[in-house]
């Protein structure tokens, strides 16, 4: 398989599961990209949510599992340097879509 198309594989792959992953946050209104959330999340800890919807939240755990094995095949595959920038690009691309509602942004001091 050529880097390209293994390239515009793995990025198709990890902008299905992230673009989801996006989606389930937003009904839950958990902010996905702020420190600690992810980690709860994985913990099933539902008290990040804000609206609770526990199918959404299963279904949003879910993902995020399935994103951490997603990411270490996309590694092995395509090496860490590429994998990264890949999801960055990914991950930017819904931090712009659906705005500050996914977090990661600085609250004022």
């Amino acid at each position: 398989m050529s880097d390209k198309v293994r390239t515009e594989f793995w990025g198709g792959q990890l902008d299905d599961v992230m673009t989801e992953i996006a989606r389930e946050a937003l009904i839950c209104n958990v902010r996905v990209l702020d420190p600690g959330v992810i980690e709860a999340v994985l913990h099933n800890n539902e008290s990040v949510c804000g609206t609770p919807n526990p199918i959404a939240f299963k279904k949003l755990r879910e993902l995020l599992m399935m994103l951490a094995v997603m990411r270490g095949k996309a590694f092995d595959r395509l090496g860490v340097a590429e994998a990264d920038v890949l999801i960055k690009s990914i991950r930017d691309r819904l931090k712009e879509r659906f705005g500050d509602r996914l977090g990661g942004t600085s609250a004022p001091a």
